[in-house]
């Protein structure tokens, strides 16, 4: 049985299948960093909201966090991750690229990642009529697995035209469009998510429609929840803004009755068509009890939808809640080609002695770093390589290695992309 079973673990082409969770979060953070006439030092200063922010990513523990109404700067977006996300003990968070188009807006959108998790395969702009929307695209780290298939997520990070004017919904339904147009023409088949403060007041309007019924690729409510949206106690359990009737002049006031805020989801997400599925009744609104509508979220009855700090945090950070919800992500491993890298292909006989052997498939010039570790995860050997085009040949010496079963990883330095193999040492 020992025989076949190590056997099997050398030579074997077979597919084992594992399961992880992830949570995602949307969160319109209400101009942190950004400075005006009536959200100022004073009533919205940046040191007090890493605080409330803190509280409420510690409370969630999102995998992956896209915000709205982040200052167009890097450096407010990498204040965020140095005082609010990696923080406490923290320091899993990573944050895709700044980039942006629209040099007019002040504001942008910005997404952080469990690096642990997660890693940055690309990042570009859909569209940038009125504002930027963001394509981010997240790739599964398989490292813990035998061999490392992989899964992509593309998250859509949109924050629509606000105004209930015909001029303004009609400025939603153009960025909408321009953004399913981009979609529908760059890998549609895809895992995707589309994010952020849609603006929108009904299901009705042009930009929900777009967002919702294209045939190439088209996006589902994982809470089914189409309707009249505003001002419609019905759909108290699903608003969104504001968490405020008074104001020191930043927040929005109204109490709680408008869903401005989503997280939609693709048919292949909905239906486990490419290894990621959505966990149906995870989607909700981070503190929202149903309780409060036209309220604020502070006043009687108690909001017990989340604990006390958070609910405080909720409330004095932004006018909006954040929306959460979860993916399984069904991760097969098995030999298979490296997407996305600068590697084609990376062979090389197993088990080794005192020298392993590697032959790479290398599609454009880059460096190949290889660590080797422990099953207990400790790091036993690092080397790079600068590679050219073509088929390469390099030797790794690893005769100290004590005999018995590791895990060798490959890292593409030009993009970060890794991929895990076991390696033995006989």
């Amino acid at each position: 049985m020992k025989k076949t079973l190590l056997w099997i673990l050398i030579f074997g082409y077979f597919t084992v299948k594992g399961q992880d969770t992830l949570t995602v979060m949307q969160y319109n953070l209400l101009n942190y960093g950004n400075y005006t006439s009536y959200c100022t030092h004073s009533n919205n200063s940046e040191t007090a909201k890493n605080g409330y922010i803190a509280t409420i990513v510690h409370y969630v523990n999102p995998d992956i966090l896209t915000v709205n109404e982040m200052a167009a700067s890097a450096t407010a977006i990498q204040n965020l991750l140095d005082n609010s996300l990696n923080t406490n003990g923290v320091t899993k968070y990573s944050v895709a690229n700044f980039i942006r188009q629209d040099l007019s807006s002040y504001l942008v959108n910005a997404l952080y990642y469990n690096h642990d998790k997660l890693g940055l395969a690309g990042h570009t702009i859909a569209q940038s009529t009125t504002r930027d929307v963001d394509v981010f695209k997240l790739y599964y780290k398989s490292s813990t697995l035998d061999q490392g298939d992989t899964v992509f997520i593309y998250c859509v990070s949109a924050h629509l035209k606000a105004g209930s004017y015909t001029s303004d919904a009609n400025e939603r339904a153009t960025m909408a469009a321009n953004t399913m147009n981009y979609l529908t023409t760059h890998d549609p088949n895809e895992n995707y998510m589309i994010m952020g403060d849609f603006n929108l007041y009904n299901s009705d309007e042009a930009a929900y429609q777009i967002l919702t019924t294209n045939s190439t690729l088209h996006f589902n409510d994982p809470v089914n929840q189409a309707g009249d949206w505003h001002n419609n106690s019905q759909y108290a359990l699903y608003h969104t803004q504001s968490t405020h009737t008074t104001s020191s002049g930043c927040a929005s006031t109204g109490g709680m009755d408008d869903r401005f805020d989503f997280i939609l989801i693709s048919d292949n997400i909905k239906n486990n068509n490419k290894k990621v599925q959505y966990i149906p009744g995870t989607y909700h609104a981070v503190g929202q009890d149903g309780l409060h509508f036209n309220s604020a979220l502070n006043v009687a009855p108690e909001d017990t939808a989340a604990p006390s700090n958070v609910i405080s945090a909720l409330y004095n950070n932004s006018d909006h809640l954040p929306v959460t919800l979860k993916v399984r992500v069904d991760v097969a491993t098995g030999i298979h080609q490296w997407s996305e890298s600068s590697f084609e292909r990376i062979k090389y006989a197993n088990p080794v002695s005192n020298t392993a052997r590697f032959t790479v498939q290398v599609n454009r010039k880059s460096t190949l770093q290889v660590d080797i570790y422990s099953l207990l995860g400790q790091k036993e050997m690092k080397q790079e390589f600068a590679l050219d085009r073509g088929w390469q040949n390099f030797n790794m010496d690893v005769s100290r290695l004590p005999r018995g079963i590791y895990i060798v990883r490959f890292t593409d330095k030009n993009n970060d992309i890794q991929y895990s193999q076991k390696l033995i040492k006989q």
